[in-house]
């Protein structure tokens, strides 16, 4: 009897290793796929489609089930607060310099749209779906509405948990060992040719692996404005695995905060042999000496190119956040990178004040899959009658409308910090200016500090 289990097990890891090695992990490696991933996507979408259809019979057929709110429950007006107060300043008649207390109004109006559907701190959680996509962690009121619905739940979290689970962990043991393990190696080599070749070969495999190994449905569009030696890449920010997404299409010069744990490990491995530059977020003579080593690899022009999220901090998916102007000011060619996520099929956003790295990854492996669009952007440089905030903001902008996301003024740090007593400044100035007759506000504070990949 225990001869036969023997042998049992033996056969089940024998196809376990057939199954990784050549018929995910080679083709990974050369950059193919072959079709099994985007047959299991189209059946997803097919139960996904079903299983909406499944909820909303549901709900007409017992009322007790909750109804989820739309996004944006305000409908808000369209003009700025220039236009608002000036079309409202007309309407009374009143002259320049003359105060009037409804004006108090607007601001009124304005702070209970934030108390009841705040902008910001809103793209800092999860994106809210439409429909279920038969995950309990983006249905906190889930309710039984069908037996057939309940069996696909429960074969989905097998699947998920007992299926995919192991194979998505045995791929990222492997792909991020064969990143510590071959950069290491690589290390050792005397600076040349061949060890520039071998690191650009070891980085695009591993990061190939591991995006495998979340079963990752990867389409890039525009493959001709790819970012080139000697330019800078700049992109949204949603997920740690940005990166994975990115550098599985092409090699990049990685900017960021030095991290302990694994993460400094995977780090300190890495600028062994590839110039990454890592440096300590609190310590502001670093800074400069990173915008100097920045500025420095730009000019080289055979050096990969750097790759840099403005933002500075993961957003939720939904929104481009403010740019922060450093990476903008070392000069050279941008070259802008828009990345979006499909939500039906797994949450990528990582809410870094909520989930630690490891419960963040553990999510991302037990999700259905990771489906994400790239587009490249054309490149583009600063205009001469423009400064490095307004250049960052034209970027940002574009980057918006090619990943249909919507374009937000406010900064990034606000997920952790209070609003800037210079941000409220500017406002009395504008509103002053208003009263006066000037009409002629000041534009809104720019971010002045560096830019970072790996942060929450």
């Amino acid at each position: 009897m225990m001869e036969d289990l023997w042998q049992v097990a033996a056969g089940v890891f024998q196809v376990w290793i057939f199954v990784v090695v050549f018929l995910i992990m080679m083709p990974a490696m050369f950059g193919l796929s072959l079709g099994v991933t985007g047959v299991y996507i189209q059946i997803l979408v097919q139960i996904l489609e079903w299983a909406t259809v499944r909820i909303q019979r549901g709900r007409q057929e017992q009322p007790s089930v909750p109804v989820p709110l739309p996004n944006g429950i305000i409908e808000r007006a369209v003009g700025s607060m220039e236009e608002e107060m000036v079309q409202r300043r007309r309407s009374q008649s009143l002259v320049a310099g003359e105060f009037a207390l409804s004006d108090a109004l607007y601001f009124y109006k304005k702070g209970v749209e934030s108390i009841v559907d705040d902008q910001v701190t809103q793209r800092f959680s999860s994106e809210e779906l439409a429909s279920w996509n038969l995950l309990t962690r983006t249905n906190q009121n889930f309710r039984y509405i069908s037996l057939r619905l309940t069996i696909f739940w429960g074969i989905g979290v097998f699947v998920r948990y007992c299926v995919l689970f192991p194979l998505r962990i045995t791929l990222a043991i492997i792909g991020l060992s064969w990143l510590v393990i071959g950069t290491v190696l690589v290390g050792f080599l005397p600076d040349g040719g061949v060890k520039q070749w071998l690191s650009e070969v070891i980085h695009l495999t591993c990061y190939r692996i591991c995006a495998r190994g979340l079963s990752a449905t990867i389409s890039y569009h525009n493959r001709e404005n790819k970012p080139q030696k000697g330019g800078i890449c700049v992109a949204n920010h949603t997920s740690p695995i940005d990166v994975a997404i990115l550098a599985s299409d092409g090699c990049y010069a990685m900017v960021g905060q030095i991290h302990g744990g694994l993460m400094g490990v995977i780090q300190r491995s890495m600028v062994k042999s590839c110039p990454h530059v890592w440096f300590e977020r609190s310590e502001m003579k670093d800074r400069h000496t990173v915008t100097n080593r920045l500025r420095a690899h730009v000019a080289a022009k055979t050096k990969l190119p750097i790759l840099i999220f403005p933002e500075g901090t993961c957003i939720n998916n939904t929104s481009v956040m403010m740019f922060k102007k450093g990476s903008f000011e070392i000069g050279g060619t941008i070259y802008p990178v828009a990345i979006k996520y499909d939500p039906r099929f797994g949450d990528a956003f990582w809410n870094s004040s909520k989930y630690n790295m490891v419960s963040y990854l553990l999510r991302m492996m037990t999700s259905w899959a990771i489906v994400v669009n790239v587009w490249y952007l054309p490149p583009m440089t600063m205009k001469a009658d423009e400064d490095a905030a307004q250049f960052a903001n034209r970027v940002k902008s574009a980057i918006a409308r090619q990943g249909g996301l919507l374009d937000l003024a406010w900064d990034g740090g606000l997920k952790r910090g209070k609003v800037k007593e210079s941000y409220k400044e500017e406002q009395q100035k504008m509103y002053s200016s208003i009263v006066v007759g000037q009409n002629s506000p000041t534009a809104p504070p720019t971010g002045d500090t560096e830019d970072t990949v790996h942060t929450g």
